[in-house]
């Protein structure tokens, strides 16, 4: 089994439309130890880091109200500097390209495995 788990204390942004995902990975991240904050679009996930702070950013890119690499945008000119990995279920280089270039640390492939998206917030 794998063991790692966050510090303490680290708050995630989590922003997921589909339920069932958002709340999969939301117990994920909380049994992994991080602080969990979870949105089904991106418009109240950003006025939600606007009055409490988030550490990290975990988003869809295909949202209901924007893209995932369109929010990071946003929080990003709102000079919010965390590390933000964006999942897809649709991969491609090019996505790949522009979600690193917008300032993303990674790109997960959806389904995701448990200890890639940890290690991602993590390493």
């Amino acid at each position: 089994m794998f063991s790692r788990v966050a510090p303490r204390g680290l708050r995630v942004l989590l922003v997921e439309d589909d339920e069932g995902v958002r709340r999969s990975l939301q117990l994920l991240l909380e049994w992994s130890g991080f602080e969990v904050r979870a949105h089904a679009r991106a418009a109240s996930a950003i006025d939600a880091a606007a009055l409490s702070p988030v550490d990290l950013l975990v988003a869809d890119y295909l949202l209901e109200d924007c893209d995932g690499i369109e929010m990071l945008r946003t929080l990003r000119d709102a000079g919010w500097q965390g590390r933000a990995v964006l999942m897809t279920g649709h991969p491609s280089e090019l996505l790949t390209e522009q979600a690193l270039v917008a300032g993303f640390y990674s790109v997960l492939e959806k389904p995701l495995a448990r200890h890639a998206l940890v290690a991602a917030l993590t390493d």
